[in-house]
């Protein structure tokens, strides 16, 4: 059993973003910190990916939707990501990290003091894309929960954070470190022996600068206006992802 635990989702390859999280005082003490996904898929994918590694030990990875894409198409295959800057950093992987985000696992479980077990995914526990959000019915959690024993869940995907309950079902999701949707900063949560959603405060122009002087990216000052500068609001993001969870549950 661990005794704290910080959970680090949707890093989407935004490394400054990533180096303000790792210089929390609460971070560098947890004994672990979770990785839910969707790590490299943004401007410096190489970069945070090399960051990552550097944790060692304490770094447990869990496979997201975007890491799997950009296996698929480091060799070649299609994928559906709408945002060009996936299949470029694609290109920018080196062979050895297409490998290490290939073997990562769609879960993981923890047992964390006074959470008990603690399971964390990227979307859901069945799949590394499918959506369940905030204000999702009963009926929808249970759908996407069939068969989960864990007394809570940690999910990203959505990059919005949020805590509840589903029929005594701790739902935690931390939001995303490098493309948050309703506010800037990049967020996060502590767990162990309760569960802190936290967000870490950074200067948007100086993250926009560093990413601007340190990707390849083409098209990294449109990047940064839309994902750094202006993240969409949280109303937009359930507007989109709203049809995406209604599920068979829905139906």
């Amino acid at each position: 059993m661990v005794s704290s635990v910080a959970v680090l989702s949707d890093i989407h390859g935004v490394l400054p973003a990533l180096d303000a999280v790792l210089a929390e005082p609460d971070v560098q003490a947890a004994d672990l910190v979770v990785l839910c996904g969707d790590l490299a898929a943004g401007p410096l994918p190489r970069q945070t990916l090399d960051r990552l590694l550097s944790l060692g030990e304490r770094a447990v990875w869990v496979r997201g939707n975007a890491d799997r894409e950009l296996v698929t198409l480091a060799g070649g295959g299609p994928t559906k990501i709408p945002d060009p800057i996936g299949p470029w950093a694609a290109t920018q992987l080196r062979p050895d990290q297409v490998k290490l985000l290939d073997g990562l696992p769609l879960t993981v479980t923890l047992e964390i003091d006074g959470l008990g077990e603690v399971l964390f995914c990227h979307a859901t526990p069945r799949d590394d894309e499918e959506v369940a959000l905030v204000d999702s019915p009963l009926s929808r959690w249970a759908e996407v929960l069939d068969g989960v024993t864990a007394e809570t869940v940690v999910c990203g995907h959505t990059h919005m954070p949020f805590l509840r309950l589903a029929d005594r079902c701790r739902i935690v999701n931390p939001g995303s470190v490098g493309m948050p949707y309703g506010t800037t900063g990049a967020h996060w949560a502590r767990l162990g022996p309760g569960v802190e959603l936290r967000r870490t405060a950074y200067d948007a122009e100086v993250v926009c600068r560093e990413l601007a002087e340190a990707s390849e990216y083409p098209g990294i000052q449109d990047w940064n206006d839309y994902f750094v500068r202006n993240p969409a609001s949280d109303a937009e993001a359930l507007r989109v992802f709203s049809p995406r969870a209604r599920g068979t549950s829905a139906t």
